[in-house]
């Protein structure tokens, strides 16, 4: 019935997400608001940490994409449960840090890393630091001789492989802003520059293909890609390269017609294809590192809206307007992202329309989605918009001067805030 298994229904015929009533959610903490499944989290993080552990035999880590939803409740979360973490700016890293996430368990990401993110996170003693380009590792050369270390690096490359999504959330072709090519040589010049450097330990390389992938096949030919690079580097080089992260990007079920691949399935998979290509290749097993973000943060969450006006244009289309819109949910007006909504006040009825649900900001494409199927909605009910947990808070925006939600996490039942809903005051907090 419902896209995520953390939603039902209760007896007074309201949604639910992890045992907690939305309907009481919304009237207790207002709208829109950011609902989190604390347990559904944790499902998510263990099912990982678990089979990585199976598969790998124990040589392997976790990380959770922190880009896809972060703060500080979250970060707890996530190293309570053994995981490791990517961060691919100042502010998540700081964010990590604050929360006392261990450092060593975190990689940093980032295609334009100034100094400044450079020194912080030499500073604090980052796991590894993720090199985009050569400017980027002369740089972080010059930065760690000055401070007297040697932080490990991993190289982000790009394995030239068609992940079958969006343009958008395309990352591995040739044609990407992040990493080093393969096709050109360039990848292989980096390798032999970062060798030569005395201040840098070149312990891994990186690759991540795209997100909401449905498809096993991409990620299999993607470690066989790259392991072939690191038996090139080893046969020509001598040099042994000890990590390898092969990325998230698991597709997930954002409506009912959606089948994604089980974790599990693709850690087995995927598994399968790293041991046999090293044994063919004649090389040792690196470290793998994965990076689940939305597949682990999405279905946990949901974003609750109270409805204003309903327009109906006959012959043409029914619109139902929230409180909220493309500066809280701003996924559809970049990629047309398609969700399900649920009237959450009136989840035993069927949905027997289909609407647009329209946002409130001064933008024709602001919409939460179009022709979707919705039970009779009017003025005062509350609308859930399923598997909402990733990139919306995270790329909220105060367009309009709109204040972004509150976030809550729910567990067993009981509710707490984690993000406070900005005040007015909060939005002209740095105005001079």
């Amino acid at each position: 019935m419902f896209v995520s298994e953390n939603l039902g229904v209760n007896e007074k015929g309201n949604l639910t997400i992890g045992g907690t009533d939305t309907v009481e959610l919304a009237g207790q903490y207002g709208t829109p608001l950011y609902v989190m499944d604390e347990q559904a989290v944790r499902k998510a993080c263990r099912r990982f940490k678990s089979s990585i552990d199976k598969y790998y035999d124990g040589k392997g880590l976790a990380c959770y994409a922190s880009k896809a939803f972060t703060c500080l409740e979250m970060c707890r979360i996530v190293a309570d449960e053994g995981m490791g973490l990517d961060a691919v700016s100042i502010g998540e890293l700081y964010t990590a840090v604050k929360a006392g996430f261990d450092v060593t368990k975190i990689g940093f990401h980032g295609n334009n890393k100034t100094d400044e993110e450079l020194e912080y996170a030499v500073d604090v003693k980052v796991g590894h630091i993720i090199v985009d380009n050569i400017s980027e590792l002369l740089r972080l050369e010059r930065i760690a001789e000055e401070k007297g270390v040697r932080p490990d690096i991993m190289f982000r490359i790009k394995p030239g492989i068609d992940a079958h999504t969006h343009d958008f959330i395309k990352t591995g072709q040739i044609d990407s802003k992040f990493g080093f090519a393969l096709e050109t040589g360039e990848a292989f010049e980096a390798v032999k520059r970062a060798i030569e450097c005395k201040n840098v330990n070149l312990m891994g390389l990186h690759c991540h293909i795209g997100s909401q992938i449905f498809d096993i096949e991409p990620f299999e030919e993607a470690g066989r890609v790259m392991l072939k690079f690191i038996a090139k580097i080893k046969n020509e080089l001598g040099y042994e390269i000890k990590g390898l992260n092969l990325g998230g990007g698991f597709g997930i079920k954002y409506l009912n017609e959606h089948d994604p691949v089980p974790f599990e399935t693709y850690m087995e998979k995927v598994s399968e294809v790293v041991k046999s290509t090293c044994s063919e290749l004649g090389i040792t097993q690196p470290y793998i590192f994965i990076e689940p973000g939305r597949s682990i943060s999405a279905p946990a969450g949901i974003t609750l809206y109270t409805v204003g006006a309903r327009k109906e244009i006959p012959e043409i289309r029914t619109y139902i307007s929230v409180d909220g819109g493309m500066a809280d949910s701003p996924r559809y007006i970049l990629y047309k992202s398609e969700y399900e909504a649920i009237v959450a006040n009136k989840a035993t009825e069927e949905r027997t329309e289909r609407v647009t649900i329209a946002g409130k900001c001064c933008e024709s494409g602001d919409l939460i989605g179009e022709n979707m199927p919705l039970q009779h909605a009017e003025s005062g009910d509350i609308i859930a918009v399923c598997a909402t947990g990733a990139y919306n808070y995270s790329m909220s925006s105060n367009y309009n001067r709109l204040q972004k939600p509150a976030v809550v996490f729910v567990n067993n039942g009981e509710s707490r805030i984690a993000v406070k809903r900005e005040t007015l005051d909060d939005i002209i907090r740095n105005d001079i």
